[in-house]
């Protein structure tokens, strides 16, 4: 029962104790005086009742509080489900909805964590499983040591090493210990360098890569190589979910006072709903996202810090008629 929740203060409601209190000794001395009672016996039913009083209506002002307690207990042990009954107008209130708050974050931190963990041993074990499977086939003259045995074992090591790299990265970026090296350089400087990277690796598909570059002498204000990893990801992203003889398009142009940066795609695209989540350590939407198809699903999630970094924004929408565009605004230079 909480019949003081309507009064938006604390001292408000204590005021109202007190005046209750005040009230309910003073009628009880009032009554005792016309019906010629003792007053030893009015003062002890008085202090007994406004004592009554008191604890009816403090009760229900520290109830959030006595929740808090028992909630803070639940999450020292793990148990980040509990909330604070958050129905009063005062400080106490706002106290219990903050308190609502930090508890659904830290579900949500718990959560993301027990992914990650789950994610990573999963993402280890298929590369560590293939690489003891080869050296067992190996070791006990199964196979015999050729090129292509060698080549597919230094490509799981190099997965391997490309995994962790990220995962560091990550957790750099998440920590904010990645000073940026801010310099102004030109979209075509970043682009071309992109495009080059492509081109000497070509991730063995077919897939044409169109540059659009509005002006063409737009500049940028940021740290190179994180953007350039930023495209390089987005471009091998886009290149790996095209279909053969398909069609990469990297746009660059002004736009009033932000940069935008485009990459999209003719591929399968991103359901309805899960444009956000796609940013997500690990989540992917759908089979093409798949880590049999060489993705870790950690490229766009270090892509999201290193934008943020920079003070911009970077988001998925779909590119009709099928496909995925990735935008990216920038601060203008």
């Amino acid at each position: 029962m909480r019949p003081l929740d309507f009064l938006t203060s604390i001292k408000k409601k204590l005021g109202v104790v007190i005046v209750a209190a005040v009230a309910v000794t003073v009628v009880v001395v009032t009554l005792g005086q016309h019906e010629d009672l003792s007053p030893i016996i009015t003062g002890l039913v008085a202090a007994a009742l406004a004592l009554a009083m008191v604890q009816l209506l403090a009760h229900g002002m520290t109830r959030p509080l006595r929740e808090m307690v028992a909630a803070a207990r639940a999450m020292a042990r793990g148990d980040y489900g509990r909330r604070v009954t958050a129905t009063s107008r005062d400080e106490v209130g706002e106290l219990a909805r903050a308190f609502n708050t930090m508890a659904a974050e830290l579900a949500e931190v718990d959560r993301m964590r027990r992914d990650l963990v789950a994610n990573v041993s999963h993402e280890l074990r298929t590369p560590i499983g293939a690489l003891q499977a080869v050296l067992e086939n190996l070791v006990d003259g199964v196979e015999p040591v050729g090129q292509a045995t060698l080549e597919a074992t230094l490509r799981q090591v190099e997965r391997l090493g490309d995994l962790v790299e990220q995962l560091l990265d990550l957790s750099k970026l998440e920590s904010g210990a990645v000073p940026l090296s801010r310099m102004r350089v030109t979209a075509r400087s970043l682009i071309d360098e992109v495009v080059r990277e492509w081109r000497v690796h070509g991730y063995d598909r077919r897939v044409e890569l169109g540059v659009t570059i509005d002006p063409p002498s737009l500049s940028l204000d940021v740290d190179p190589a994180r953007i350039h990893q930023v495209l390089a990801n987005l471009v091998a992203n886009a290149v790996r979910h095209s279909p053969e003889g398909g069609c990469v398009n990297l746009t660059a142009r002004g736009n009033g006072g932000a940069t935008v940066l485009e990459v999209a795609d003719q591929g399968p695209g991103i359901p309805a709903g899960e444009a956000e989540r796609v940013f997500e350590r690990f989540y992917r939407s759908d089979p093409a996202r798949s880590s049999g198809d060489g993705g870790s699903g950690l490229g766009l999630a270090i892509a999201r810090w290193i934008v943020e970094l920079h003070g911009g924004a970077i988001r998925a929408e779909a590119a009709p008629p099928h496909g995925c565009r990735i935008v990216i605004e920038l601060p203008a230079a």
